[in-house]
């Protein structure tokens, strides 16, 4: 049987979709890499959230004032508080908390893994899907990489190591409970960002000045304060959303779902490049064992 050729124009479409895909999670990569070694130089988690969403939120102000700020940008106030808390700089905070108590290797892969494995039984128990065995068996996949990160923290690191893959699960769920809703709510993604940004800019910032102030980050100085503008503020914050949003729409939600499987290994691939951190063999060991359960998680 003759197999007819893709057309030009589907191949075309498949190939932005893939490049914007893989975009999306190095810009997502790289900002765990820029917390990391923003945390390490003396950065606060309130400082890096700071810069991970106030330029992002007044690049994306004018959409929700085009769609209206009195019920901000037609998600609602209370809606939206719950996705800034969830999503925004409340989560971001716990993540970059981790950092402070557990290497590099644990917050990049066992925040996604989290937010995978959560997804799954979120959208289970909430939305009603029935998982498939695959599913279930890359749910336990991921569980057992999991198992390794927390057995390094145990024997290598300390009870303070747990406690920071901790934060990471905690920020993991997070993220999970917010994609579910926006399904249950029906809201895009580049909505759910906007309104996000605007809660971050009139509520956090103001928040940020009175009960944290500005002197750690003038402390830091320019080069390190712009390095964090232009990683968190734009290739981990909202570049990303718009790249996968676009591969969603070329690719398929399907498709799509992989490419957030490539965030631990483009980090740890970054951080050596970057800050030359190495990671151990137990996280490589669990690295892998994750990504073959993302695997089957997203089929």
């Amino acid at each position: 049987m003759e197999v007819k050729a893709q057309p030009a124009a589907g191949r075309h479409a498949i190939l932005i979709g893939v490049l914007c895909g893989t975009g999306a999670a190095f810009g997502w990569a790289a900002g765990f890499v820029a917390a990391k070694h923003g945390i390490s130089v003396g950065f606060s988690a309130a400082d890096l959230a700071l810069h991970r969403f106030l330029w992002s939120g007044l690049l994306l102000m004018p959409i929700v004032l085009r769609d209206g700020i009195a019920d901000l940008g037609g998600i609602g106030w209370g809606r939206g508080l719950v996705m800034s808390v969830l999503s925004g700089p409340p989560q971001a905070m716990i993540a970059y908390t981790g950092f402070l108590l557990v290497p590099l290797g644990h917050g990049t892969t066992i925040q996604p893994a989290c937010a995978a494995l959560s997804g799954l039984i979120l959208a289970t128990l909430v939305l009603g899907e029935r998982p498939t065995g695959q599913r279930i068996l890359g749910g336990a996949t991921i569980i057992a990489g999991l198992l390794v990160f927390g057995f390094e923290s145990i024997t290598t690191i300390g009870s303070h190591g747990v406690g920071g893959d901790l934060l990471f699960a905690t920020a993991g769920l997070f993220w999970a409970t917010f994609g579910i809703l926006l399904r249950h709510w029906r809201v895009s993604g580049t909505r759910a960002v906007a309104a996000v940004g605007a809660l971050s800019v009139l509520v956090f910032a103001p928040l940020y000045a009175l009960f944290v102030g500005y002197d750690g980050l003038l402390r830091m100085g320019l080069a390190e304060n712009l390095l964090q503008v232009v990683v968190q503020g734009i290739l981990a914050g909202m570049l990303p959303i718009y790249m996968f949003a676009r591969a969603v729409i070329l690719l398929g939600a399907g498709r799509a779902a992989t490419f957030p499987a490539l965030v631990p290994g483009f980090s740890l691939i970054i951080g050596y490049l970057t800050l030359g951190v190495v990671p151990s063999i137990p996280q490589l060991i669990g690295l892998v064992i994750v990504v073959i359960g993302f695997r089957f998680v997203v089929r």
